[in-house]
């Protein structure tokens, strides 16, 4: 801002010119020369220095000459619109240096590229950058929040402490912090001295420490930790400087108070500049900076709207961009004194994102300086608004800065608006006298004057009263203003001033002058103005200062420039003097009420006329300058007097007029326009007409229909469209389902999926019965009731509508019932689906009586029961979302779920055949320069509205555009009946809509047609328009051409029988009560249909929908969601398998050759590509060029306004659109036309190709092209056409196609057409490609937290715009989300969702999948997959040794000791595994037959099992019963436990063992502890004697690896809740996880030197320490009187995998005559105490060694059923005698097979293992875990090799590569995989097996092996005459001689291996055992594990025998 001095009139110009530059402006301004500074600054580009000039400074030497020049120049010219002398003076300097960067001039100093920002480092000085707002870590989980009290939940506030008694650590003081959420209070907090200045701001410690003085926390070493702790909730980064305030010390008292301010670097210059700059209100130009200022933000930048939703006045293409703000600000800009040319102006920094160029700002000097010190990279990128002569796009960062709605703030932003209408009389603050309402105003100037308090009071008014309108809006912006200094300082920065009254005025004066006569103001333009003026005037000073305190120098700021009050009027004047005296500036020397005075003088005696705005200006030397602004234009004075009202002020002021009979002289005066008299007497002609012979079109047209009947039946549409599921809607289902995982799975434990069996739901919609049917109909149709099990298929259709609930009170009671089942059905999950969310978010208290309605949505959303019950989830759907994202939201961010984008760099995601069209696609459309667009305006129908308007003053404008429109319709259907006259009466856009309506069944042999949706709010005023249309329209007789529909909210869909007949025809219906429910039954029905209601609910439309006139739609409520869904209306699918994509909008079949005022090829010439018009928003590197074809193309506008008055001439706004944008009409040659449409086979909805006979019919009616073109040209070039000629040739064009509506409508979208004011809204977007429409207040509940935020971004997602929602806006108090700012430590409700997607793209069919595969994963939730395998190698039942008793529920230890043992394996996880020995084995080859080739290498079959309540459960499972059991709940702290040593001695190891258990709390009852020392003694075990039938005697041992999440530990339910000892065997380095996963079990850890052992070693340990703490209870027993062999010696060794129990019984069937008898098999699951508690209670339990169970198939044998009880292998589920079996070891070093080794070693040593058959075992397949954990992998890093099992192995001292594994995993899988090679003659040799001593290990299922113990007394197998093609000596121990060896045979050439720990011990055990006699060894056969030396590698040799 350059000041304009007084003293200083001469100046001396660049080339020593000295010129008067007072003389200057006043001969420009007498010359009305308002471009004669263009030439100068354009004439020499190289004059303009980016160094140390001014940007205004004219260095040329021709200035005198370029002056005349330019006055001359000036004078010619009449038109431009002129702007004011200095703004020009400066934006033209702009211009030229914006000019310049496109050029490449790109200054030296530029700014940093934006990489070389990460070298800079924040040195905790404040910038002037805008500043981000920090994002806060979350609080940790259950952590207090509250503002003032600590996370611990301490108080903090100094009012709370002040009596306290604090503890201050040595060298700490104690500080008061500020809250900006508490700006009263004061936190107190100690703090280390060292960090704190000193008395002269110096010598303080970077960095922080300070202790908590409320919990005593200490050690904070970081303040932005400090900060979180305290709940500062900053929305800045903290920093110390800024909220430590001052120090606390004790008065008198004792009491702690404030004390003296903490004097931090640089604070008292800021007092002293922030004191300096209060006396003067624009900074001064500060010292030349470093930092970038060759930028200024962008008015778009900084959205400033109003906070108030109704307030402002609004209109679009308001100039609002840079220009504004730089040129008023600029207005003084005459030169400074000699001195400011040394300074230049740092402005506003500015990144730019894509291109490192800046905007030179022009409001001081021009800047030669750097890039900013930092710049934040959380700015949102936006760009600067265009200007008229530059398309530079850059994109300023707008700053990110903003409060936390502080009171003072928010007070001050959200001014409630005044909507009254009438009198509003000012206080009388004065003893000035009243100022007079003249009489008559109203009638004088035909509109009530709008009079906008500005500075001062406004003075008495009195008089009449009722022709004035007095608002508060202007002056709330004002005050607006004063908030941003404060605003501002939330962000650091004290170095603010405000802008003065007298810029403010400027600045209005400024923003009136630039809008053109027929725009209205916006007060969100204005505000935005006042917030870049101010920033430009504020940042600069700020960044300077801030630098000076930096460089520790004196800062001295520069005289502060200004405006004064003399200057004020005179640059006022100046700038009005441009505007084609639009404008009218007033000066007071005293009052306003001299103003006032003289204004309504001149209105009455219209002296006004032309001018919109008046103001008035008062300045005296004693005071403040006051100020109003008198709105007198019509159009802007009405408009803003209707926008304060509410929509429900709106509604009743147009029920009064209709009622009270006001609108009858606007009837009269449409029924007078006919030009044959009264337009009512014409049209009962016209009936009386039909009744006769009828017109000669009318008869034409029934001709026409005739033989449109006559045509064979080739229309091929599908009747209703089935409900389809698309792949977008299933994505969308599935997101919503993770995001419903996401909650289960958090640890806040708020959903407990596992528990839920079934799920339930209830919808919510608006008051709409349509909406209602349609949402009814979807439901049924999706059969989700049936699939979710809610209702039997039979009744589904007959209760679907209690699940779908209108928000009326008269449906309550389905919530009631929705509410009660909820409550007693825990164990079901209910969904509440809030659709349409965005409709009601009334608070449910706001209104009680008057609306019922209103606020229930609040009322069951938000009622504490539905919020507390934790088997409800809340999903709240909507497709405008803004109003659900404020600061009081209840939806977390991350429970949002978005609708996605089907494409991603032109990739189709989802492989639809529909592209979805929405609003974007349609503004798109108007950027085709070549192409008619699809959003287009009627300028025609506007001009008209502004004609009458004028002549009906106090008329509400919705009564007189409806009046307007239905004259429009009713003129336009006479048209297409024959009366021509009429034409001229309607508008080219609504001839449009009646001829394609009337038109279209003529081109379908169905008579199908399209439907108009005419649009009209107002309930009243739609029933006036659907009254009088269907007058006219039985009046002419075409009641059977279309069908006229009201559609409104609370009523039913109404049409007549003729068009219901045709409807059930259509759509094969042949129930005769059948009538249509929703709009989508309409489909192919020629009707209009009129949609009232004041919002739309969300029905949905069908495609034939081909006009959506919106011209109605209400055009002062600006609130993005009430437009946006108003848009949304006509948002649809398009079907995108055409051919060429090509799209006709207007075929030939509907065009009117006739048409007035339009060429007869306007439509047929059109077409739109569908991917192209998609396309057009994604190309922003090139300009686009708005269509001209957007309004309307009649130039006749003028003519028909001057029909409607004759006094008055109307406004030619339309005839000048029309002649500014002439009609783009494309002369396009039909037979080019006529192949495009023949060419293309278009698809119907049903997605069929057409059926053959309508090609030929095609074929068959091909006309003459040639002649028709022929025809056309002479048309086009005499442009006159006659009645004759359109019905001659109009029934020929049709036959050119005959294409069905419906199948044109599906591919291509509809048009709309909307009011010009909301066109330009909509399709307004600045430079950086940002729109207008999302500037807007997002909904009337809410409102901005401060008018200093940022604007959105063009690229921001729907994830981003919610963020950005949630930092700018706040709820109001009626916003159902308002009562959360009381409670601020209430967090997001964790069961509610938000699903958010565009209108009509599918969201109701989303969320019922999401339903669907809702239930489905709960039911799959409770089901697992297990093991189904078939035993393997089965005998027959004829082998059986021993047939049994089938009734046996025990063994008989005598006859069980008969049995033999079956050395088979049958359990199929082993059938790649080695078979064992037997002569069954032998007599059956092996048992060949059961095996398949190559099944080994398939994946074990499965089957999906139910889980039963028996079922044990992994870690996901809660429920309440078994909360306890597991040891974690919401509601209780995790148990405790102890570690507890327990040593033993181990004869096998060789030394002790010291295992650890960790036992909780509340499981130490099991165990016996030494006292007082409390170490661990045994663990406690009953007596055999005992008898409890809720306990089970054995411990249950589960060794586990790799699953504790999916491990199947909580044995509750399967336990039946019986007492029982489960302990978890771990490895060491596990043991956190899962004590953290299972905090209540006990747990045995496996000593370190295990942790990289296999199973084997656990089941070793388990059993050593078992028998070990068997004796040790035995004694313990023995000293308290029981015998010791009473001591119960079993134990359970289960397997991590078990998940269920079933027993087997069978029945002989009764009526069975077979023998044998036949048997039935019934299978019940059975707990597994039942099973424990059956075998433990089995008679002489103490002689059996192992007892189990089998595994479950669902196949069971014969032999088995039985056989009751089998001597045979046991797997996975064993009781194990730790008695009988105390001198049989698990070998400790085993991986595999280690349970079918052990049972061959224990029925050697002569024991009994016994298998229940009747019980089995279900093994659940888990994924990961358990042998999976081992992976052997090369010990070299990082080198990916794939390794075969040939290299597990290696020739000792070789250097081979080492593999990271254990040597007994390499051992055994190399011995499975390559023993084919090592022991090639026992391939399939079953009757030669390999002889293994003293062990099995697993050879491959191709080698057999046959076992024998060495120990003495042992049970072998007989092998007398047995020749053996192997021998395997394992880690053979002493009691292996050569004499045991001598007795067994060898096959001539039999392989032996003898493996062992080392080299030494294999040689020393070849000659201890003699085995070089009898066996060839050579010295290449001795190999060795692939392990190194560290990792104990085994040894084995190889040797043949001879």
């Amino acid at each position: 801002m350059i000041q304009l001095h007084q003293h200083s009139s001469m100046h001396t110009f660049p080339g020593g010119v000295t010129y008067n530059f007072e003389t200057m402006i006043w001969h420009a301004i007498e010359g009305n020369t308002h471009m004669f500074v263009k030439e100068i600054f354009q004439s020499n580009n190289e004059d303009y220095k980016m160094g140390n000039s001014y940007a205004g400074q004219l260095k040329t030497t021709r200035f005198e000459e370029v002056l005349h020049n330019s006055i001359e120049a000036s004078l010619r010219s009449n038109n431009l619109v002129p702007r004011p002398v200095f703004s020009q003076l400066y934006l033209e300097a702009e211009h030229q240096l914006i000019s310049n960067l496109e050029d490449g001039l790109v200054p030296n100093t530029a700014c940093k590229r934006p990489g070389n920002e990460e070298e800079e480092e924040d040195d905790g000085s404040e910038t002037s950058s805008p500043l981000i707002p920090y994002q806060m870590k979350p609080p940790p989980e259950g952590c207090c929040t509250t503002d003032g009290f600590c996370q611990a939940g301490k108080d903090l506030r100094l009012v709370s402490m002040s009596n306290e008694q604090i503890e201050v650590p040595s060298g700490f003081l104690l500080i008061g912090a500020k809250s900006p959420n508490l700006p009263e209070h004061l936190l107190v907090c100690a703090v280390d001295k060292r960090f704190l200045p000193d008395d002269n701001g110096r010598n303080a410690l970077l960095g922080f420490s300070g202790n908590c003085v409320g919990c005593g926390e200490k050690g904070f070493r970081y303040f932005t930790e400090f900060s979180n702790h305290i709940n500062l909730k900053l929305i800045t980064q903290p920093k110390k400087q800024k909220h430590l305030k001052c120090y606390l010390i004790k008065n008198a008292q004792g009491s702690l108070t404030k004390g003296p301010l903490i004097c931090w670097k640089g604070t008292e210059g800021r007092t002293q500049q922030s004191s300096s700059s209060s006396t003067s209100s624009i900074p001064s130009q500060p010292p030349e900076s470093p930092a970038s200022s060759t930028t200024v933000a962008s008015a778009e930048s900084i959205s400033g709207t109003n906070h108030n939703a109704l307030t402002g006045f609004q209109q679009a293409g308001a100039p609002t961009d840079h220009t504004l703000s730089r040129a008023a600000t600029g207005v003084s800009a005459a030169h400074n004194n000699r001195d400011s040319s040394r300074h230049q102006n740092p402005m506003k920094p500015n990144n730019v994102s894509c291109q490192n160029m800046s905007r030179p700002s022009v409001i001081g000097n021009l800047a030669n300086s750097g890039p900013p010190k930092k710049r934040h990279r959380g700015w949102s990128p936006d760009a600067s608004s265009a200007t008229e002569t530059s398309s530079i796009q850059s994109n300023p960062l707008a700053p990110n800065s903003g409060s936390k709605a502080v009171a003072d703030t928010v007070e001050l932003a959200c001014m409630t608006q005044s909507s009254l209408l009438g009198p509003i009389p000012s206080p009388l603050t004065t003893s000035e006298e009243p100022v007079v309402v003249p009489d008559n105003l109203l009638k004088i100037c035909r509109t009530r004057p709008v009079i906008f308090k500005g500075h001062g009071n406004l003075p008495y008014l009195c008089g009449n009263l009722n022709d004035i309108v007095v608002s508060p809006l202007l002056q709330n912006c004002y005050r607006n203003t004063q908030s941003f200094p404060r605003v501002y300082e939330q962000h650091g920065t004290s170095v603010t001033t405000v802008l003065s009254i007298e810029m403010q005025v400027l600045l209005t004066v400024y923003y009136l002058a630039q809008l053109a006569p027929d725009q209205v103001p916006l007060i969100e333009d204005l505000e935005l103005i006042l917030v870049r003026a101010w920033q430009e005037s504020n940042l600069t000073e700020t960044k300077q200062y801030q630098q000076a305190v930096s460089q520790s120098v004196p800062y001295a700021s520069s005289p502060t420039l200004t405006v004064t009050a003399t200057q004020l009027t005179w640059l006022a004047k100046l700038a009005a003097s441009s505007c084609k005296n639009v404008v009218r500036i007033l000066d007071s020397s005293s009052t306003l009420v001299e103003g006032l005075t003289e204004t309504f003088k001149l209105l009455s005696e219209g002296k006004l006329q032309g001018k919109n705005f008046v103001v008035i200006i008062c300045t005296t030397k004693n005071q403040s300058t006051e100020s109003c602004v008198v709105v007198t234009g019509k159009r802007q004075a009405g408009f803003l007097a209707e926008r304060m009202l509410s929509p429900k002020e709106h509604l009743k002021e147009i029920n009064y007029e209709l009622v009270t009979g006001k609108v009858g002289a606007l009837g009269a005066f449409f029924s007078s326009l006919c030009p044959e008299g009264d337009i009512d007497a014409l049209l009962e002609k016209c009936g009386l007409a039909k009744n006769g012979q009828g017109s000669s079109v009318t008869a034409s047209l029934n001709k026409c229909d005739d033989t449109t009947l006559q045509r064979p039946t080739i229309c091929s549409v599908s009747n209703k469209e089935s409900c389809q599921i698309h792949p977008v809607q299933l994505a969308v289902a599935r997101k919503l389902l993770s995001h419903v995982c996401a909650i289960a799975d958090s640890s806040t434990q708020n959903l407990d999926l596992g528990s839920f069996e079934k799920v339930d739901f209830l919808i919510l919609i608006p008051p709409s019965e349509v909406a209602y049917q349609q949402t009814v109909l979807r439901v049924r149709q999706s059969g989700i009731l049936v699939e979710l099990g809610l209702e039997a298929e039979s009744t589904a259709n007959q209760y679907a509508e209690q699940y779908v609930m209108k928000l009326t009170t008269e449906a309550q009671s389905k919530f009631e019932a929705f509410q009660q089942r909820a409550l007693k059905n825990p164990y079901t999950l209910f969904i509440l689906i809030h659709d349409h969310a965005h409709w009601d978010l009334t608070s449910g208290g706001a209104f009680p009586h008057s609306e019922p309605f209103l606020g229930l949505a609040d009322r069951i959303v938000n009622c504490k029961e539905m919020k507390e019950a934790l088997n409800v989830l809340t999903l709240q759907v909507t497709s405008f979302p803004f109003a659900l994202q404020t600061q009081q939201t209840y939806i977390s961010p991350y429970n949002e779920i978005h609708w996605p984008s089907p494409c991603n760099n032109g990739m189709n995601l989802y492989h639809e055949n529909n592209k979805y069209f929405g609003l974007s696609d349609f503004i798109d459309s108007t950027y085709s320069g070549h192409k008619l667009p699809l959003l287009r305006y009627d300028s025609s129908f506007e001009a008209m509205v502004t004609a009458v308007e004028e002549r009906f003053p106090k008329m509400h404008s919705a009564v007189i555009w409806t009046y307007i429109l239905i004259q429009h319709y009713s003129a336009a259907m006479m048209v297409t009946a024959g009366h021509l006259q009429m034409k001229n009466y309607s508008s080219v856009e609504t001839l449009e809509i009646i001829q394609s309506l009337t038109n279209s069944t003529g081109s379908c042999p169905s008579s199908h047609g399209y439907m108009v949706l005419l649009r009209i709010p107002s309930i009243s005023l739609a029933a006036l328009a659907y009254e009088r249309l269907c007058q006219v329209r039985y009046r002419l007789g075409l009641q059977h051409r279309f069908e006229i529909i009201l559609g409104m909210p609370n009523t039913k869909i109404n049409i007549s029988q003729h068009f219901l007949t045709q409807l059930k025809v259509w759509q094969k219906i042949e129930d005769p009560n059948w009538t249509p429910l929703t709009y989508m039954d309409l489909e192919d029905l020629p009707c209009i249909l009129i949609l009232s209601g004041t919002d739309p609910y969300g029905e949905s439309f069908p495609r034939s929908a081909k006009y959506y006139d919106l011209r109605l739609i209400n055009s002062t409520c600006l609130l993005r969601t009430a437009l946006e869904q108003e848009l949304g209306l006509a948002a649809c699918y398009v079907v995108l398998d055409v051919p060429r994509q090509t799209v006709i909008v207007n075929d030939l079949s509907e065009s009117d050759l006739d048409k007035p005022g339009s060429t007869d090829d306007d439509e047929v010439s059109v077409s739109i590509e569908v991917t192209a018009v998609a396309d057009l928003g994604k190309k922003s590197n090139n300009k686009r060029q708005r269509s001209y074809s957007n309004h309307s193309a009649s130039s006749r506008s003028s003519k028909t306004s001057s029909l409607l008055c004759d006094s008055d001439p109307f406004s030619t706004s339309g005839a000048e659109d029309s002649a500014r944008h002439p009609p783009n009409v494309e002369s396009v040659n039909i037979e080019d036309g006529s192949i495009a449409r023949e060419k293309p086979k278009l698809r119907a909805d049903n997605m069929q190709q057409k059926p053959m006979n309508e090609t030929q019919y095609s074929e068959k009616h091909r006309i003459n092209l040639d002649q028709i073109d022929n025809r056309r040209s002479s048309r086009r070039s005499t442009k006159t056409f006659s009645s004759n000629s359109s019905s001659a040739q109009t029934p020929i064009l049709g036959q050119v196609t005959s294409q069905c509506p419906r199948t044109k409508a599906a591919s291509q979208p509809p048009t709309v057409f909307l009011p010009k004011l909301i066109y330009e809204i909509v399709t307004k977007v600045d430079s950086a490609g940002v729109g207008k429409l999302s500037s807007f207040l997002p909904h009337h509940t809410v409102q901005w937290i401060t008018s200093f935020h940022p604007s959105l971004a063009k690229m921001m997602t729907s994830t981003e715009q919610s963020l950005y929602y949630r930092q700018w806006t706040v709820t109001k108090r009626n916003h159902m989300d308002f009562n959360k700012t009381q409670n601020r430590t209430e967090m997001f409700h964790p069961r509610r969702l938000l699903l958010n997607g565009p209108p009509q793209v599918g969201k109701t069919g989303a969320y019922l999948q999401f339903l669907s595969i809702l239930s489905r994963m709960l039911i799959r939730l409770m089901e697992v997959d297990v093991y189904d395998e078939e035993e393997i190698n089965l005998k027959t039942k004829e082998d059986s040794a021993l047939q049994q008793k089938e009734s046996l529920l025990w063994p008989d230890l005598e006859s069980f000791s008969t049995l033999l043992f079956d050395y088979t394996v049958h359990d199929p996880k082993y059938e790649d595994a080695s078979p064992v020995y037997s002569r069954d084995l032998a007599k059956n080859k092996g048992y060949k037959a059961n095996k398949k080739e190559d099944d080994i290498y398939l994946r074990r079959h499965t089957t999906r099992m139910r889980l039963s309540k028996y079922a044990a459960c992994n870690t996901y499972h809660h429920c309440e019963q078994c909360h306890e059991y597991m040891g974690f709940s919401p509601r209780c702290q995790p148990y405790d436990s102890t570690l507890h040593a327990f040593t033993f001695s181990c004869s096998i190891l060789g030394e002790e063992v010291q295992l650890h258990f960790i036992i909780p709390k509340s499981k130490e009852h099991n165990f016996i502890f030494s006292q007082p020392a409390g170490q661990l003694e045994s663990m406690r075990l009953p007596l055999v004697t005992d008898k409890n039938p809720d306990c089970i005697k054995s411990p249950v041992f589960t060794p586990t690896t790799g699953r504790h999440e999916h491990g199947l530990f909580n044995l509750y339910h399967a336990m039946d809740g019986a007492s029982h000892l489960h302990v978890l065997v771990i490895k060491e380095y596990e043991m956190a996880v899962y004590k953290k996963y299972w905090p209540n079990h006990i747990m045995l850890v496996l000593p370190s030197i295990f942790n990289n052992s296999g199973v084997g070693a656990a089941h070793f340990l388990i059993k050593e320490l078992s028998y070990h703490n068997l004796e040790l209870e035995r004694n313990r027993q023995e000293e308290l009187g029981s015998k010791p062999q009473d001591v119960w010696p079993f134990i359970v060794i289960a397997d991590d995998s078990c998940v269920m129990w079933n027993s087997l019984n069978t029945e002989v069937s009764q009526n069975s005559t077979s023998v044998p008898a036949e048997q039935n098999v019934l299978e019940r699951n059975v707990s597994l105490k039942h099973v424990l508690q059956h075998i433990e209670a089995t008679a002489q339990i103490p002689h059996y060694a192992l007892c189990g169970v089998r595994k479950w198939s669902s196949k069971v044998h014969s032999p088995y059923l039985t056989e009751p009880f089998s001597r045979c292998h046991l797997h996975d589920f064993l009781l194990l005698n730790v008695d009988l079996t105390q001198n049989v070891q698990y070998n400790q070093n085993r991986f595999t097979c280690d349970d079918v080794d052990f049972n061959i070693r224990v029925h050697s040593a002569g024991l009994l293992i016994c298998r229940f058959n009747r019980f089995s075992v279900m093994k659940k397949q888990i994924a990961i875990g358990g042998h999976r954990t081992f992976l052997i992998k090369s010990k070299v890093p990082d080198v990916p090799m794939s390794i075969s099992p040939s290299q597990y192995i290696c020739a000792p001292d070789s250097k081979h590569t080492f593999l990271a594994a254990p040597a007994q995993l390499l051992l055994e899988k190399y011995l499975q995989h390559t023993s084919n090679h090592l022991f090639p003659l026992s391939v399939r040799n079953y009757n030669h097996p390999v002889l293994s001593v003293d062990c099995y290990l697993n050879l491959g299922q191709e080698i057999t092996v046959c076992f024998v113990s060495s120990r003495p007394h042992s049970l072998n197998i007989n092998t007398s005459g047995l020749a053996f093609s192997g021998l395997l000596l394992y880690l053979c121990d002493s009691f292996v001689t050569s004499s045991i060896l001598r007795r067994f045979h060898f096959l001539k050439g039999a392989t032996l291996c003898v493996i062992c720990q080392d080299r030494s011990s294999l040689r020393q055990t070849v000659v201890r055992l003699e085995l070089e006699d009898e066996w060839q060894f050579r010295l290449r056969d001795e190999f060795q594990t692939a392990n190194s030396q560290e990792d104990k590698p085994l040894f084995f040799l190889t040797g043949r025998h001879v």
